[in-house]
């Protein structure tokens, strides 16, 4: 049976655990921060925790890490639980750090009793100029009475937001900026989309993190790299508590961290995402062009595809930036044997035959011969067909396959077909008169005529009207920020708008099928504008360059 997460560091971690008796059971977390919307550099983290869980029969909790009530909502909450469930998993537990926040505050109590926290006044400025230089703060000798005075005070809200601290009491000069003394807790005056307003001082992710993975009984505690230097706040975090103020002391938790995933030709920065939105250069957090999760499954990818690419792209602690091409190969292997071929044209030309009248119906296949699948379905063929504009030239390059002047093509799935005249106006070309070879319907290409290529096709008088958007690449270049600004480097044509046609057979198709447009890639219907009235069909992806 195939593994969800294929071998890595991690997996030998586990089996060395489990092997030596430490743990009888693994259970992981999926944390985000209810603060913005997924996207696929989280995919990693979702896949490798759930995946774990899986693997080795174990429990993975989504745990929503909501200790900053000044950027976290509902609305971020709800469809992060909902990602989750989309990419394909379902959490043993569906969890809030701040169900924890009363155990937190028994646990800082804990801590000023033992002399190893204190309630600091200095602003903010102050105290980062004093860690920089690896100093004490003024008020790091506080009795333990004042602390705890001065904590209750502050839980009581009789201080004005970012007026007082808690801090841990390690080292002010120690190598590890991380343990020079850390906030524990701050004063903030806000509401808590989840936890109301009982709290006016919440927990920092130092502090609270290993916490709430001790009180869930989280054994392997999975983050990126940007955290490797925090592992010292949760170890003195972990052996302080573990045990005391309702804590369990087993099983123990320990943080491993793993590279995130980086991909060109885009930005996984919340905070470059959220700039992006605000700014309107998208039309929003589920815009096809973004990489948010949203984006991505209303652009039609399917989960299959982004665990696929997870899988692929595998675990390590190296850090390094994945190239777009790979994600859309993924893709395209993962539409190619469920995507049924149908034809249609983005950028028409109409084409009237001159030797042809009334119209037939021919019976096309579904799936190319490399495709085990059977299915057929009727196409019509009239005197009045549209063709992609870039399939003719009037003035073909050297080694062109497409129509042109005494050059004949086969149209897919029917007819020979050569030109006769082409009707310009204004210098650009309205309209194509061809005729077709009557016996060529059905031949095989070994025999009869030879044209130069195959070209797809719409029967002018059948074919659906679409408006196709055609989504690429949002930068224009791998690293989004190369030359600074990375606004600067937006693609204009990461979205192109085209009113083209479509052959007559989808319209009985359910709805959200995905297909391959023979020769212009694999697109689905917009699940949110696409109605049997006016269709629009987003391209998921194109064909391999060069097809």
């Amino acid at each position: 049976m195939a593994r969800h997460v294929p071998p890595n560091f991690i997996t030998e971690i586990i089996d060395r655990d489990l092997a030596e008796g430490r743990y009888a059971r693994i259970r992981t977390r999926f944390p985000p921060e209810p603060n913005g919307y997924l996207h696929i550099g989280h995919a990693r983290s979702i896949v490798l925790n759930f995946g774990l869980a899986l693997d080795y029969g174990g429990e993975c909790n989504l745990r929503f890490d909501d200790t900053n009530p000044e950027t976290e909502k509902e609305e971020y909450a709800r469809a992060i639980e909902e990602d989750v469930r989309w990419l394909g998993y379902e959490p043993s537990r569906v969890l809030y750090a701040s169900d924890y926040f009363e155990t937190m505050y028994r646990c800082a109590l804990e801590l000023i009793r033992e002399g190893k926290a204190y309630v600091d006044d200095l602003p903010e400025e102050e105290m980062s100029a004093l860690r920089a230089q690896g100093k004490p703060s003024p008020y790091r000798e506080r009795s333990v009475e004042e602390n705890l005075e001065l904590f209750e005070r502050m839980r009581q809200g009789e201080f004005p937001t970012g007026s007082r601290v808690l801090r841990a009491k390690i080292d002010p000069a120690h190598p590890n900026f991380k343990l020079r003394d850390p906030v524990l807790y701050r004063v903030v005056h806000a509401p808590h989309y989840h936890a109301g307003d009982r709290w006016v001082i919440y927990p920092l992710y130092d502090y609270a993190h290993p916490l709430e993975d001790l009180i869930e009984g989280v054994t392997h505690s999975l983050c990126t790299l940007e955290f490797e230097n925090n592992r010292a706040v949760y170890d003195w975090v972990i052996e302080n508590l573990k045990g005391k103020c309702g804590l369990p002391e087993e099983p123990r938790p320990h943080q491993y961290e793993f590279a995130r995933l980086d991909l060109s030709h885009t930005v996984l920065s919340k905070r470059k995402l959220i700039r992006l939105v605000e700014g309107g250069h998208v039309l929003g957090w589920d815009d096809p062009r973004l990489p948010t999760l949203r984006g991505l499954r209303r652009r039609g990818v399917r989960p299959e595809a982004i665990r696929e690419f997870v899988r692929r792209t595998g675990i390590s602690r190296n850090e390094a930036r994945i190239e777009m091409d790979l994600l859309e190969e993924v893709i395209r292997d993962d539409l190619n044997p469920i995507a049924p071929r149908v034809l249609g044209v983005v950028d028409p030309l109409k084409v009237v035959l001159t030797n042809y009248e009334g119209e037939e119906w021919i019976q096309a296949p579904y799936w190319p011969r490399d495709i085990p699948k059977e299915g057929t379905r009727p196409l019509p063929f009239s005197g009045e067909l549209y063709i992609e504009r870039k399939d003719f030239s009037l003035n073909p390059p050297k080694g062109w396959k497409r129509l042109a002047p005494g050059q004949r093509v086969r149209l897919r799935h029917a007819y020979v077909m050569e030109l006769e005249d082409v009707v310009e106006e204004g210098g650009e070309v309205k309209l194509l008169k061809c005729r077709i070879l009557p016996d060529t319907l059905g031949k095989n290409p070994e025999e009869g005529p030879k044209p130069k290529g195959v070209i797809h096709w719409v029967s002018a008088r059948h074919a659906l009207p679409v408006e196709y958007r055609l989504y690429g690449r949002l930068f224009r270049t791998p690293d989004p920020e190369e030359g600074g600004e990375f606004l600067q480097n937006l693609n204009p044509e990461a979205l192109v708008v085209k009113r083209g046609f479509l052959e007559p057979s989808v319209a009985q198709d359910p709805p959200g099928q995905r297909y391959q447009l023979e020769r212009l890639g694999y697109f689905w219907p917009d699940p949110v504008d696409s109605r049997p009235d006016r269709l629009v069909f987003n391209r998921i992806v194109p064909l391999k360059e060069g097809f």
